[in-house]
């Protein structure tokens, strides 16, 4: 290769097993942008194809599973015209663990000068606004959120925001705190299946909930938000099922005629809608994502990143992967 053209990236070679290696840097196609990247945010539906899934290859492309990526555009492709090198950007695309990536030139979101020197894996912010837009939470209801990671924090904030009560139901007690800091107004132990539905029936007069948010992307949960949807409700399916087909309650679910939504989007006007949403939210400080990168790994470390992301260590709510 041409001295220059080389870059470092991240090679999945098998399960679990990662390779930080030198792999031919990307150029931007015709209607593309190459970005110079500061980071990628690391997410869980990372952990699954990392540890390896029946229908896996390997190794994977370089760069492979980060779709979470901003930084600086370094070079344009012929006939874009509304970007420029210079331009500082979070980018749809998906293969941000390496040090280029390359996106279509309409898969960017310019990041304004209010948002130098910070963090803004963008994927993820705009995932939760068009959760949010697809959950439709008006004033006076009572949302229940399943999990509260990163994307159950932000729509916490976000449904509380709209005037809606919060309550958040998770595992781990600092999940819990993090939830109230966001605005939850209540909050729940996810310990034990009925005392949960026993605690929202107490708290809901026996209504239950207008919406609730499946935010684990697993069964129990995924069980657990069928029995906390009232009457008439939208329950909404915000964590990522991969691990195979899921079993739901089809008699529950009929009984009490509910809405079902699967809330991820794969139109892209809809998704940059909410990266443009989730970067003017920020920029304008009416929500503050920083507290929630709990953790930050160099690129060597991203086995490290992807570990701690399954497991869930003291303190961790998001892995960031830094390039400077």
């Amino acid at each position: 290769m041409v001295a220059g053209k080389m870059m470092r990236a991240a090679i999945l070679e098998g399960p679990a097993a990662i390779h930080i290696g030198e792999a031919e840097r990307p150029e931007p196609g015709p209607g593309q942008v190459r970005i110079r990247l500061e980071g990628c945010g690391v997410c869980a539906s990372n952990v699954e194809p990392w540890e390896g899934q029946p229908w896996s290859t390997f190794p994977g492309a370089p760069g492979g599973l980060g779709h979470e990526g901003w930084g600086v555009v370094d070079a344009v492709g012929q006939g874009v015209a509304d970007i420029a090198p210079g331009d500082r950007v979070a980018a749809l695309s998906e293969r941000s663990f390496a040090q280029y990536d390359v996106a279509d030139a309409g898969r960017v979101a310019k990041l304004p000068p209010q948002l130098d020197g910070q963090p803004f894996p963008g994927e993820p912010l705009g995932c939760a606004f068009n959760i949010f837009r697809r959950s439709d939470i008006r004033a006076g209801q009572t949302v229940a959120i399943i999990g509260i990671g990163f994307l159950g924090a932000v729509l916490t904030k976000l449904a509380s925001d709209a005037g809606a009560r919060v309550i958040a139901i998770s595992r781990r007690q600092e999940s819990l705190d993090l939830a109230r800091r966001y605005g939850a107004a209540e909050t729940i132990p996810m310990d034990d299946h009925w005392a949960i539905i026993d605690a929202v029936k107490a708290l809901t007069s026996e209504q239950m909930c207008e919406r609730v948010i499946e935010c684990v992307g697993k069964q129990w949960p995924l069980d657990l938000a069928g029995e906390l949807i009232g009457f008439g409700g939208r329950l909404v399916v915000a964590g990522y099922h991969q691990d195979g087909p899921r079993q739901v309650n089809m008699q529950n679910w009929n009984w009490k005629g509910i809405d079902v939504i699967s809330a991820h989007e794969r139109d892209p006007h809809v998704q940059m809608r909410g990266l443009r949403e989730a970067v003017d939210a920020v920029a304008s400080g009416r929500i503050d994502p920083a507290p929630l990168y709990s953790h930050r790994y160099a690129l060597d470390e991203l086995g490290e990143a992807l570990a701690a992301t399954r497991d869930k260590p003291q303190g961790f709510v998001k892995a960031l992967v830094m390039f400077s």
